[in-house]
């Protein structure tokens, strides 16, 4: 196998990556917080979430969190400064049962989404 230095090729596993596409302040926030929750969601191999930012003129922002080609989340921002926590938490929720419904779709053949 290839040697890194000190790091077998063997001992490195990539897990599933998370696409920041936000442009302000707050979404920056969002992102590093939600961030913070996916490096702890196990089984996320080959798995990506992004997260998208659009400017809403003279409202502030529409924030939405895709995975496996879906939305999932999304919420709007005003230009103030507003407490994201609670607006992370319910987005990681709502990642989780995605994840788990995909992971229960791909194992069972009669839910299976093509023929294979």
């Amino acid at each position: 196998m290839f040697n890194f230095g000190y790091v077998e090729a063997d001992d490195f596993e990539l897990s599933g990556l998370l696409l920041d596409n936000t442009i302000s302040r707050q979404g920056h926030e969002f992102a590093n917080e939600f961030g913070k929750y996916w490096r702890d969601i196990p089984h996320t191999f080959g798995q990506n979430v992004q997260i998208k930012e659009i400017i809403v003129p003279q409202a502030g922002t529409k924030l939405t969190v895709h995975f496996d080609n879906q939305t999932i989340y999304q919420t709007y921002m005003g230009r103030r400064q507003t407490p994201i926590k609670q607006r992370v938490e319910n987005a990681v929720v709502l990642l989780i049962d995605a994840i788990s419904r995909s992971g229960a779709i791909q194992d069972n053949p009669d839910l299976a989404e093509d023929e294979w």
